[in-house]
């Protein structure tokens, strides 16, 4: 199987700023701090994570384990869950403009909710894989498992453009988890454990994040698998991440290596 298992992580951090000659340069490499550890579902195969009024939401993956949960995760208690039929593989998900919407891995559906009440309103139809999914403010933006972001339009998924990730002249294949960070897309880079810092508008990475080591050894089991799973907490600036099947999350600040 492709997708790997990893655990919620909760992360606050200060993020630095990609300077606008990035793109023209190496990457800058981020090691990380851990300033909160948090409770996950290690049950939970974790393929999509964000924050949205001060709630955890969760999409998670495996035919008939697929969910899109809503978490209190400063109590570590789970408010409301949506389970999709057992024939559908949940994939990435993201909130825009009072709409939730969940990928599908192989089923060609993004599955529209109402924020407010998690009640599926709709769906749309897409063709090819569908992997990370996060929202700009006015377009969605979706990973396929290549070096491709997708732009799409939230009311009819059709492409409005696209972008191919590279970090220097090398394309940036394994994109997966997505999450929208102060103007750069972040992405987890699926097998390993590092975060792409990219530039929407160019494809460049200008920023590499390696979290090797971030789930100790003493948490981890049979079942555990890879970092995925990236939220942001824009009103207090923190950054959470997790993986498959991780029995923790983690809140984490950024130090330049």
């Amino acid at each position: 199987m492709r997708r790997l298992t990893f655990l919620f992580l909760w992360m606050g951090a200060i993020l630095p700023t990609a300077c606008a000659s990035a793109q023209n340069s190496a990457p800058k490499r981020y090691g990380y701090k851990v300033e909160q550890v948090l409770p996950h579902d290690e049950n939970a195969y974790t393929q999509g994570l964000f924050i949205h009024n001060g709630f955890l939401y969760q999409s998670t993956g495996q035919r008939g384990a697929s969910y899109l949960q809503k978490i209190d995760f400063k109590q570590g208690r789970l408010v409301q869950s949506v389970a999709l039929k057992p024939q559908y593989f949940g994939e990435g998900a993201c909130y825009h403009n009072g709409k939730i919407y969940q990928l599908t891995w192989e089923e060609h559906t993004c599955f529209v909710y109402d924020a407010a009440t998690l009640t599926q309103v709709g769906t749309l139809s897409y063709q090819g894989e569908g992997w990370g999914l996060t929202s700009d403010g006015t377009r969605l933006i979706m990973s396929d498992g290549s070096s491709t972001l997708f732009f799409r339009d939230p009311e009819t998924f059709a492409i409005l453009g696209t972008v191919k990730v590279t970090n220097g002249n090398r394309a940036v294949e394994w994109l997966n988890e997505l999450e929208y960070i102060e103007g750069e897309v972040w992405a987890n880079v699926y097998t390993t454990d590092e975060i792409v810092r990219i530039d929407p508008t160019t494809g460049k990475v200008t920023g590499v994040i390696d979290l090797k080591g971030i789930l100790a050894r003493s948490f981890q089991t049979p079942r555990t698998e890879v970092l995925n799973g990236i939220a942001y907490d824009a009103e207090n600036k923190h950054i959470y991440v997790t993986g498959k099947y991780w029995a923790k999350m983690y809140r984490i600040s950024l130090a330049a290596k």
